[in-house]
């Protein structure tokens, strides 16, 4: 089969598209023909060997995937081997894909709709009442909590790097869009959120974290799912306490063996977007041969939504 093949770490360049034998199928799990493999920022600390688990070499990575399973549609997350024309999955991250639902609104939902649905339900809890910052606003997770915690009646403040994702994010809901590339985000942020955030997603470390930090309100607290600039983050436990918020880490895979709470998530998700209550930004889809590309376009923040690779070219 032909599978993008990681021989070391490093940059997109190791990203390569061999043919391999396919792997022997392991217990518990199911053999999926891979119609759409999902792209996502995990993918891109695997490659670098930053990602919070590490990887045996040669490794094919990808996270999640879109396909058939004995003639059925279906979306599962992985633990790797999604760039490829063939996956296997567990069981118990294996979800049927509706009739209504196509293949590529499927794929945005399942890795990154599941990580925003659980940050905002189960991690911040969000209520009606709460103003929360989400950034990348216009990418393919953020989009997402965008519409999400609209749902929930919050008030949104989105962040984004450029006028048109900023544009993107408030046709989806926003209530209002801060340029992330501020000098001054700190108080953008604050002031957008009418003097301070209740809640707020981070993926970026650095000092967006602790700008973000800064424009939460006393007792605001903030879900960290990822940390895209590579900088580890100190936080002062006297800012902690001195205000009263707090700060707690996501990571899906912790969810992996519980069936309920990831059926929870998908089947509201399929619910939202069936009822247009969410909508899912156009898929960008690359050939699988241009996986490397697909990760510079990413990392570059070059794209908007769900990024996915089309194993069939």
């Amino acid at each position: 089969m032909r599978a993008v093949v990681m021989e070391n770490y490093g940059g997109p360049e190791v990203l390569e598209v061999k043919d391999i034998q396919e792997p022997e199928l392991q217990r518990a799990h199911r053999r999926i023909e891979v119609t759409r493999a999902g792209v996502n920022f995990a993918d891109l600390h695997v490659r670098d060997n930053s990602y919070l688990a590490g990887v045996p070499l040669p490794y094919v990575p990808g996270n999640e995937v879109a396909g058939r399973l004995d003639g059925e549609r279906v979306v599962a997350l992985t633990r790797g081997g999604g760039y490829a024309e063939v996956a296997q999955a567990r069981r118990l991250t294996t979800f049927s894909i509706p009739d209504d639902i196509d293949d590529d609104t499927a794929l945005a939902l399942t890795l990154q709709g599941q990580s925003a649905w659980h940050l905002l339900k189960t991690v911040l809890r969000l209520q009606s009442t709460d103003t929360v910052i989400v950034p990348a606003a216009a990418g393919g997770l953020g989009s997402l909590a965008v519409q999400l915690a609209k749902r929930t009646g919050a008030r949104v403040v989105a962040m984004a790097g450029t006028e048109e994702k900023r544009s993107l994010a408030l046709s989806l809901g926003a209530d209002v869009a801060v340029d992330s590339t501020s000098a001054t985000l700190a108080s953008d942020l604050k002031d957008a959120a009418g003097g301070g955030a209740n809640a707020a997603l981070e993926m970026t470390g650095g000092e967006t974290l602790h700008a973000t930090m800064e424009a939460l309100a006393p007792l605001g607290r903030m879900a960290v799912y990822g940390g895209v600039s590579g900088v580890e983050t100190l936080v002062s436990t006297r800012d902690l306490m001195s205000m009263g918020k707090s700060i707690q880490g996501f990571w899906l895979p912790l969810l992996y063996g519980q069936r309920n709470a990831l059926n929870e998530a998908m089947e509201d998700l399929f619910s939202a977007v069936r009822s247009s209550e969410i909508q899912v930004p156009s898929v960008t889809v690359y050939p699988l041969s241009a996986a490397a590309r697909a990760h510079e376009d990413l990392a570059a923040r070059r794209t908007t939504g769900k990024v996915a690779l089309d194993p069939s070219c």
